[in-house]
């Protein structure tokens, strides 16, 4: 648990670096842009979907009717933007993880590496189509899982755990490739992945369960329209911090462990020298 919690302060030492706060901005942007967008033309249908769906469901329309009776027909206008929201969420999650792979992680690899790993020989065991290849691959993987998901949502426990696992398997596959593609051999990056499975998965999983919590400022934006222009920017630059968290997270403790792997290799490999407890083997006489 050490290599754990030592990478953890140091990433977290390295959110509030110049570069990196920079850097975040620029997910932002790109994202920002493409969520208004997308807002500005779907918005509004989005929101006659549900609505619509919301009626088309018995249940449903018999707890909305019961609300009206009761004089809180007023929740229906909060649900339905907040269902929309919960929806879009993931899109816009995994929308930041790509982005902050493209734009954050090699600029971010290069700090981690310059600063504590200097001396780290590069041996170039993946590539550019590997790494787009795996993105893509897990994103897919992931957007399916979330989809077929989403009738569980409704259950209060699922909701709370499925979501971030299907979030720190993403980020543990798609970080534990990029942060090793340039150091690692191929032989070294499957064996760090296959050493430390259970670690990466649980840094995973801790990152995805982080990204949860600025939806509480995404539905916020929702429910109060007039603060949307602040808060919806505001929940998008938290979500790119906690993926430039996790990017540097994966980078200091890969990286350590890479360095600890070939330590370990060169101790293997170094010639055994014989102690003083252990007689010197005689060596034959020559021939007269």
């Amino acid at each position: 648990m050490k290599p754990l919690f030592d990478s953890a302060w140091r990433a977290a030492a390295y959110c509030v670096h110049p570069l990196v706060i920079f850097l975040s901005l620029l997910p932002l942007l790109l994202i920002a842009g493409l969520a208004f967008g997308v807002g500005y033309f779907f918005w509004e249908p989005a929101l006659d979907a549900v609505s619509n769906a919301f009626s088309s469901w018995e249940l449903l329309s018999a707890l909305f009717k019961w609300l009206d009776s009761i004089g809180m027909g007023r929740l229906r206008a909060f649900l339905v933007p907040m269902v929309v929201v919960l929806l879009a969420t993931p899109v816009l999650v995994v929308l930041s993880l790509l982005s902050v792979a493209i734009l954050m992680v090699p600029a971010m690899l290069k700090l981690v590496a310059k600063r504590r790993f200097s001396a780290l020989e590069l041996r170039h065991g993946g590539s550019f189509l590997g790494s787009l290849f795996v993105s893509l691959s897990a994103t897919l993987i992931a957007l399916v899982a979330l989809v077929i998901s989403i009738p569980f949502w409704l259950v209060p426990p699922v909701v709370l755990v499925v979501p971030p696992l299907i979030w720190g398997w993403l980020t543990y596959r798609v970080m534990s490739y990029d942060m090793l593609s340039e150091h690692a051999s191929k032989d070294e990056r499957r064996q760090l992945i296959e050493r430390h499975r259970a670690s990466l998965l649980l840094m995973g999983i801790v990152t995805g369960y982080l990204g949860a919590a600025p939806s509480l400022v995404w539905v916020t934006g929702a429910m109060f329209i007039p603060l949307a222009p602040v808060l919806v920017p505001v929940a998008i630059w938290i979500y790119t911090l906690v993926f430039a968290f996790s990017a540097l997270w994966f980078a200091h403790y890969l990286l350590s462990a890479l360095h600890a792997l070939r330590a370990e290799a060169k101790v293997l490999a170094a010639p055994a020298v014989p102690t003083m407890d252990e007689p010197t083997p005689l060596l034959p006489l020559p021939p007269l």
